[in-house]
């Protein structure tokens, strides 16, 4: 009877094969095909909601979410002087929140931010963005001694300090950007694999099925609470690349 009990191990959870291009550098799996999709869907619905004379309800679900960027985002984070930023930010929002809602999607029931490929390239964005603003904004020679000679530190211990905060801001801040979206995307997915493998095996395994509501019920629990964090994670990626803008704005930070 319990013998039944096998759950796939962790590669079945985070490899996929791929649909071509076997063993070479354009092969193309399940996540090349979510993250596609991540880019292609938002592009669609605001071609839809351009062409849209008359509010619809892709145009309302596409205005809330420009307001929600600007207003949740950017003038938290920045202020109105950030609002030139809108686009980048807005998309990295759909882009994040669509590569994580595949995860409840039937036949897909993955998301895409669980591998660590498209969590480093949007850490990449936000860590050049961060840079290319503060130079702008402040010359090379000013953003590099804003970053990392924090004003009023005794000059003995400058060295230390400055490699602290060269460490912290150049390479841990995008490392913590990728790292916090991947590790929470995985957890969730897993999670969810977990309940379902589980839901599937109790139904043929005789006694064991009487707790199989149970399970159903924190299956279905979970995919509620991994849409929230699906949205929420899209809004925490979002949010903390404005706030590094606004910090590359500053003289001092």
């Amino acid at each position: 009877m319990f013998a039944a009990l096998k759950f796939p191990s962790i590669d079945n959870l985070v490899v996929w094969p791929n649909y071509f291009g076997d063993g070479q550098f354009y092969a193309f799996n399940k996540i090349a095909l979510i993250s596609v999709l991540a880019v292609i869907l938002p592009t669609i619905m605001f071609m839809l909601a351009k062409r849209d004379m008359v509010p619809t309800g892709v145009q309302n679900i596409v205005e809330g979410t420009v307001e929600f960027v600007e207003k949740q985002v950017i003038l938290s984070a920045i202020g109105p002087h950030g609002l030139k930023y809108l686009p980048l930010l807005l998309s990295i929002f759909l882009f994040v929140f669509f590569g994580n809602i595949f995860e409840v999607i039937p036949t897909f029931q993955m998301p895409a931010n669980a591998r660590m490929a498209n969590p480093v390239i949007l850490a990449i964005v936000a860590w050049v963005t961060f840079m290319a603003v503060g130079i702008k904004a402040q010359g090379f020679g000013g953003f590099m001694k804003s970053s990392l000679m924090p004003p009023g530190v005794p000059k003995a211990l400058l060295p230390l300090v400055s490699t602290i905060e060269f460490i912290s801001t150049f390479l841990l801040r995008p490392f913590g950007l990728a790292v916090r979206l991947f590790a929470n995307m995985l957890a969730g997915h897993i999670l969810l694999v977990t309940f379902g493998v589980l839901c599937i095996t109790l139904w043929q395994v005789g006694p064991l099925a009487a707790i199989l509501p149970l399970s159903f019920a924190m299956l279905v629990g979970l995919t509620g609470f991994e849409i929230m964090v699906s949205l929420i994670q899209a809004f925490v990626f979002s949010l903390l690349t404005a706030v590094y803008i606004s910090l590359s704005l500053s003289a001092h930070h």
